[in-house]
């Protein structure tokens, strides 16, 4: 396992490496930014994984809630889950 992650990084490491050319990125209304081109794709990168996150959110608070109901509709009224971990069984 160790060395599949070693190879990764190295290959990132090497990406990294051979992209340090410095590139201009237009935004609106005549904003530019120069980074190196290693950094604008990772900022790309970054930003399509926050946007990604929050666009799942909305569906894992709605699984979560029916989690939630699920597992209060399994427990009897008026009683208490039993925790086993602490009887010394």
């Amino acid at each position: 396992m160790w060395l599949l992650k070693a190879a990764i990084f190295f290959t990132l490491f090497a990406f990294a490496l051979n992209n340090q050319h410095t590139v201009d990125v237009h935004f609106f209304f005549g904003t530019l930014w120069r980074a190196p081109l290693v950094l604008v794709v990772l900022a790309a990168f970054a930003l399509g994984l926050a946007i990604g996150a929050l666009g799942m959110v909305p569906r894992w608070w709605k699984h979560r809630a029916a989690a939630r109901r699920a597992h209060q509709a399994t427990e009897a009224p008026g009683t208490e889950p039993i925790n086993t971990a602490h009887h010394g069984l």
